[in-house]
């Protein structure tokens, strides 16, 4: 019988702002770009509340500057700011891998996420990919690094000539190694692993800045 229980995703919020997020990095929305508080919540089709705290969360970040009474000004990204981003996020994933490795932490929701990966198409590769990443930060058992990563969360990090198919391919297999090295509880090559992993995006999202 098929496992058909859903895969852990982000809580709303999160899932907004990373959506803002990735859409700010590949450039969907470009600076100056006026987002309306009650305009996005439909665009989103979520309520407005989870998206007036995604804007504080971006607009700390210094993605969007807040504007009273018409939502939110976008002030765009430069490849300071994406090296700055995936620099703080291989950091923090690298260090929930070793955690999970350390602590022998329980790995069924991940090998759940893994199992979907490998059966899903490209169509739904986004969640999954989510999923997978939030089930080891909450794996790590460090609430702290939980909400962190979560707020740093940008969706998919597709290159500028990559396609939907291809980047779910390269994404699968690091995947799979990933959580091999983790069922292994080698720390320290899980650790390397998903650094890699996490700046093999950075690198493929920095060519929509170079190579334009």
């Amino acid at each position: 019988m098929l496992n058909l229980r859903p895969v852990k995703l982000l809580p709303v919020r999160e899932q907004a702002a990373a959506s803002l997020r990735e859409a700010i990095i590949s450039q969907s929305i470009p600076a100056g770009e006026v987002l309306p508080l009650e305009a996005t919540a439909k665009a989103l089709g979520i309520s407005v509340t989870p998206v007036r705290e995604a804007f504080v969360i971006l607009a700390r970040d210094g993605l969007l500057e807040l504007a009273q009474n018409r939502g939110a000004v976008v002030l765009g990204m430069t490849a300071k700011n994406i090296r700055e981003h995936y620099q703080i996020r291989a950091a923090l994933e690298s260090e929930a891998c070793r955690l999970v490795c350390e602590k022998g932490a329980d790995l069924s929701e991940i090998e759940h996420c893994v199992n979907h990966l490998v059966s899903s198409g490209a169509e739904n590769y986004s969640e999954l990919n989510q999923s997978f990443h939030y089930n080891i930060w909450l794996a790590s058992g460090n609430s702290r690094l939980v909400t962190m990563l979560s707020e740093l969360w940008n969706g998919l990090s597709m290159g500028l000539r990559t396609t939907k198919d291809e980047y779910a391919r390269k994404s699968r297999a690091e995947h799979e190694n990933i959580f091999a090295l983790l069922e292994a509880r080698d720390a320290m090559k899980a650790a390397e692993a998903m650094r890699d992993h996490i700046l093999r995006s950075m690198n493929d999202m920095l060519t929509r800045y170079t190579e334009r």
